[in-house]
């Protein structure tokens, strides 16, 4: 595997005389979009995108990391990448995407990479129309996928208790760390709340595969799950 570092923050573009011809020659942008599912339960890219789990990735050319929004909670690592100048350009991005601890070590995004060059070519061609340039291209429907399960609209406003969510989380603080390391454990923390409340009622139902989730959050309750989702959401 290539090593890459930091030092990769200052490259810049500006040898391709159009960024339509530089856009076409990334790779295919239709299999991009493909390719794309993989990262879309985290991340939103197109008209209406908002931020999630992960970023919204409108724009993400050029951005300077860890910058979307004043409210998004980004890694430590991200945001001092971000301090240190580290900007999202063709080369860094393929960097993040074959493998994100190998460029930020301590990013959250619990992503293994894109291993195969040609998948990151043509994800960066995807991404790359939803940036500033070339400008005559629209924005698409975002390429979020579907919630896994439809839950009613009051257990998606119940507002939880963070002290009882703390209470409760010494389960699963077995397994998930709080710092946000995940050492081959997905990290929740700061989940936004209604993601949090998706994935466990998905587990709950069965409908995400694995026997030892199911089994903790069938064992909660609505109110219970509502009280966890507002206590990782805001854990510092």
């Amino acid at each position: 595997m290539r090593k890459r570092t930091i030092g990769v923050v200052g490259l810049t573009l500006g040898l391709l005389s159009t960024q339509a011809l530089w856009a076409e020659e990334i790779g295919d942008p239709e299999r991009g979009k493909k390719v794309f599912a993989k990262c879309s339960g985290c991340h939103q890219v197109g008209k209406g995108a908002e931020n999630g789990i992960g970023p919204n990735l409108n724009g993400i050319f050029g951005r300077k990391a860890a910058s979307v929004s004043e409210d998004f909670r980004y890694s430590e690592g991200l945001q001092r990448a971000g301090n240190d100048g580290l900007e999202w350009h063709l080369e860094n991005l393929d960097a993040y995407l074959e493998n994100p601890k190998a460029l930020v070590s301590d990013t959250r995004m619990n992503f293994p990479g894109l291993k195969a060059p040609q998948d990151r070519a043509d994800v960066l061609a995807y991404l790359r129309m939803f940036s500033d340039d070339p400008a005559n291209i629209p924005e698409a429907d975002p390429t979020a996928i579907a919630p896994e399960v439809a839950l009613p609209p009051e257990i998606l406003a119940m507002v939880g208790d963070p002290e009882y969510g703390e209470y409760l989380s010494s389960e699963c603080k077995t397994c998930h760390q709080p710092d946000g390391n995940d050492d081959g454990i997905p990290s929740i923390t700061n989940w936004p709340a209604e993601d949090f409340v998706v994935a466990m009622h998905a587990y709950k139902k069965k409908l995400r595969p694995h026997p030892v989730m199911q089994m903790m959050a069938g064992r909660l309750s609505d109110e219970e799950i509502a009280a966890l989702a507002a206590y990782f959401e805001n854990i510092e």
